[in-house]
């Protein structure tokens, strides 16, 4: 008897599913970055910076892109996930970074299971347990589906159009000053390079880095013939992420412009309420509760997708694995209410070693394993933007490793 529950990953021959699977591969990175943490920190350095944030984003997009690109060109024209290229540079490498992933997605997952129940309370008022329960059994129905991986495509390109449209409608209305916004995007008045630092890892750290490009090769979308798909996929799914931390930057800044302080303890939906009342409220919660799912769908997929090619068994039983992992991750949240802080510390510190790790591996691979790539020849100009984004994610390391003194106060 076959399993139900085994993702269907095959390539389809149809050019129309093939794009579907590509599409899907992009969202599933884009909303995978596009989680509560993502809302928060936008709401929070928004009322911070004001228009100066502006500049923040822009510097954060293109570093992403840069990430981004090497990410999916070493994996993509290789046709090998992250941690089969890490064991083959490194002996144990791979063993090393799917550790590190899978311990960073459970936790973190946690997490977006608690911000689909707060997004159900602020949108149809459901208690928080509730909501959280609700949600991660929606998010098991779509793994227990005959054919979960187009589900899976489906429902990330739906959910991120619905953001987007959502939180477009809210900056429009909130009237931010465009002016000041664009003046800041290019000379802005104040740089904070801590905000930057924090919303790069925010975007390409952890799981996050490799979603789409592991969704990707998946799909069926590898080699060397394939790079202009790869590049547009990787690029686009980075612009996705950018546009919507740009609108919800403008949705925000439209009113702490207007002088309005937001809370403290929940800024993000005060900011909402006060653009449009209760129906602000809800439609914050639509907005939460879609980015937390997706959040949930791609820390799920790409923490199993770690797994998968160390044992036979673990590609057979693949969706039952990724159940599982939803499964868990619900049980403790509604086990402890929220998620642990601590946990919360270690894992952000575990996931600011896997990018630089991670891409260190990967831009090995690029420069001296051209066998592993079948023989591509590998852009200087990429393989130089990669060396200088991995600089920049050491930096970032350092940083998440410094939290951990957090643990021991």
């Amino acid at each position: 008897m076959t399993d139900r529950t085994t993702l269907d990953t095959s390539p389809s021959p149809a050019s129309s599913s093939r794009r579907g699977a590509v599409a899907g591969a992009m969202f599933l990175m884009a909303t995978s970055a596009i989680g509560p943490g993502f809302i928060t920190q936008t709401t929070v350095f928004t009322a911070r910076l004001g228009a100066a944030f502006a500049f923040a984003i822009v510097v954060s997009v293109l570093v992403d892109i840069a990430i981004q690109l090497n990410v999916w060109r070493v994996v993509g024209v290789s046709g090998r996930r992250a941690q089969d290229l890490g064991n083959r540079v490194v002996p144990g490498g791979g063993y090393a970074l799917a550790a590190l992933d899978v311990f960073g997605g459970l936790v973190f997952n946690i997490g977006n299971i608690a911000g689909t129940a707060l997004g159900l309370n602020a949108l149809l008022g459901l208690d928080v347990k509730a909501g959280g329960a609700l949600s991660a059994l929606a998010a098991i129905a779509i793994f227990l589906s005959r054919r979960a991986g187009v589900a899976m495509d489906r429902i990330v390109v739906v959910l991120g159009a619905v953001m987007i449209v959502m939180t477009l409608y809210v900056a429009i209305v909130s009237g931010p000053p465009l002016g000041d916004a664009l003046r800041e995007g290019v000379a802005p008045g104040e740089v904070d390079l801590l905000v930057i630092t924090t919303l790069i890892g925010g975007t390409v750290g952890g799981y996050i880095t490799y979603a789409g490009a592991h969704r990707m090769i998946e799909s069926g979308v590898t080699g060397p013939g394939r790079v202009a798909e790869i590049n547009r996929a990787a690029v686009t799914g980075v612009l996705v992420t950018g546009l919507m931390r740009v609108l919800l930057f403008l949705a925000v800044l439209g009113v702490v412009a207007g002088g309005v302080r937001l809370a403290e303890d929940n800024p993000a939906p005060s900011a909402f309420e006060h653009v449009s009342g209760e129906a602000g409220l809800r439609v914050f919660g639509l907005i939460m509760w879609s980015a937390a799912i997706t959040s949930v769908i791609g820390a799920s997929y790409t923490s199993v997708s770690f797994l998968v090619s160390f044992a036979p068994w673990v590609e057979r039983h693949r969706g039952r694995l990724v159940v599982a992992f939803i499964a868990v991750s619900a049980v403790i949240y509604l086990a402890i209410g929220t998620t642990p802080a601590k946990l919360l510390v270690l894992a952000g510190a575990l996931n600011g070693l896997i990018l630089p790790f991670g891409l260190a591996v990967l831009l090995w691979a690029a420069a001296r394993r051209r066998d592993l790539l079948g023989g591509y020849r590998y852009p200087a100009w990429l393989l130089g933007i990669g060396i200088a984004a991995w600089l920049l994610s050491l930096y970032l390391g350092w940083n998440a490793l410094s939290g951990l003194d957090d643990l021991w106060k």
